[in-house]
């Protein structure tokens, strides 16, 4: 059965598309069978892995209010072995839409249930908001991916994440694992990022990712071009940490 994984953290801008599709694109090369749910109304992932966010029909919105089946949603990629689940702006009207709904936590985890054993990874990019949606994707997720910023803001908010993560193991996903924390947009150059990564070691220790995600203008360029970062520059140091990520993920997943 496939691993779902979501990626998240209130906090704008830490690298959270990024990572979904960098990730999901090296685990591909890899030979793992993967699908990004875009569950962002931004639909930043959608649009950076090359779909025109204006033609996009059918996705996220769909599968949460169940108006169609999972397989009918998904989207091939360019790149090998990846697919996904495309967002639209519409998508920002669903909180409001399941607010009244039974079960309204679990409309995610129930839609993707008959492709569980189709992946061997499953990546949620969530929504910069604490809101329904996140709830959603922590409630269909095995474990979740927390990228953190090595600038100074980088732990604020994240222990609100921790709490809400803890409240949702408490009531709707008692198993909902953290995979790990990643530390993302990191420059050697600069004594802040450092002291960053030294603090969020020192305090997290084992749920730290030992790759570290560096700054890289390459990784920047790349979604104006709708490609990932292998597709777009596969020597680049973006592409190399994503790969270092994904045999991670791969080696903590073997048993």
């Amino acid at each position: 059965m496939g691993k779902v994984i979501a990626i998240a953290n209130q906090k704008g801008g830490v690298g959270k598309t990024t990572s979904t599709i960098n990730l999901g694109a090296a685990l591909g090369v890899l030979e793992k069978k993967v699908l990004l749910i875009d569950a962002d109304p931004q639909a930043n992932a959608t649009s950076g892995i090359g779909l025109d966010i204006d033609e996009v029909q059918q996705g996220t919105y769909q599968l949460l209010e169940h108006t169609y089946k999972v397989e009918d949603l998904i989207n091939k990629t360019s790149s090998p072995n990846l697919s996904i689940i495309p967002a639209h702006i519409d998508l920002v009207a669903i909180e409001i839409e399941l607010v009244d709904k039974k079960n309204r936590e679990q409309m995610l985890k129930e839609a993707i249930k008959p492709i569980l054993n189709e992946y061997d990874y499953i990546f949620i990019d969530c929504a910069p908001s604490l809101g329904l949606l996140t709830l959603n994707a922590l409630t269909a997720a095995d474990s979740v991916i927390i990228p953190i910023q090595c600038e100074y803001f980088a732990l604020e908010g994240l222990g609100k994440l921790l709490n809400t993560i803890k409240s949702v193991q408490k009531i709707h996903n008692p198993n909902l694992d953290i995979e790990g924390l990643l530390l993302t947009m990191y420059d050697p150059r600069l004594r802040l990022s450092n002291q960053v990564i030294e603090e969020v070691q020192t305090h997290f220790k084992q749920m730290v990712f030992k790759t570290i995600i560096q700054r890289n203008i390459r990784l920047s360029e790349a979604p104006s071009y709708g490609k990932n970062i292998i597709s777009y520059d596969a020597d680049s140091k973006g592409a190399i940490n994503y790969l270092s990520l994904a045999e991670e993920i791969i080696d903590k997943n073997k048993n």
